[in-house]
C-alpha cells in the first residue's frame, strides 16, 4: 500500500472511530438519558442494551484508531449500526429520523469497507503483518475467502 492510501485509511478509521468514541462518552456521561431514550424505544433489557452500546462504541473505537483486529471489530460496530438505525430510527415520517437512519447505514458501508480492505499500514494490525497478510490472500481470493480471514 502506498503511503498516500495507507494515510488515506487511517484517516478514514479515525474520522469512523470518532463517531462512535464521543457517542459512546456521551452515554457514560448521562447513563440516565440514554437508558431513558433506550425505554423509550420499547428495546427489552434496557441495561444490556445501555453496556452493549457503550462497549461496542468506546471499546470499538478505540481499536479501530489504534487498526487491531480492525476487520472484526468493523464488522461489530457495522452490524451495531444497522441495528441502532433499525432500533432507533425508523420513524420515516420524520425527516430527522431518516437523516439517522441513511447515516447508520452509510456509517455500516463505510465500515464494510474497513472489512474489506483492512486496516491500512499505519496500525498494529500492520505491525503484526495482518494487513499484508490479507492483501496477498485476497488478490485472487474473492470476498468469501476475505470473509473467512475475520
Amino acid at each position: 500500500m502506498n503511503s498516500q492510501l495507507s494515510k488515506t485509511a487511517a484517516a478514514g478509521r479515525l474520522l469512523i472511530a470518532l463517531l462512535f468514541l464521543l457517542s459512546g462518552l456521551a452515554k457514560i456521561a448521562d447513563p440516565a438519558g440514554t437508558l431513558a431514550y433506550i425505554g423509550s424505544a420499547g428495546l427489552p433489557l434496557p441495561y444490556v442494551s445501555y453496556a452493549g452500546a457503550v462497549a461496542v462504541e468506546v471499546v470499538g473505537g478505540i481499536l479501530l484508531v489504534l487498526g487491531y483486529r480492525t476487520r472484526l471489530v468493523a464488522l461489530v460496530v457495522a452490524v451495531y449500526s444497522v441495528a441502532a438505525a433499525i432500533g432507533f430510527h425508523t420513524d420515516f415520517a420524520d425527516q430527522n429520523q431518516m437523516i439517522h437512519f441513511l447515516k447508520n447505514l452509510a456509517v455500516a458501508g463505510g465500515l464494510l469497507q474497513i472489512v474489506s480492505f483492512g486496516a491500512g499500514a499505519f496500525s498494529l494490525d500492520a505491525r503484526k503483518g495482518e494487513t499484508r497478510a490479507h492483501a496477498h490472500r485476497n488478490n485472487g481470493g474473492g470476498a468469501h475467502e476475505a470473509m473467512t480471514q475475520i
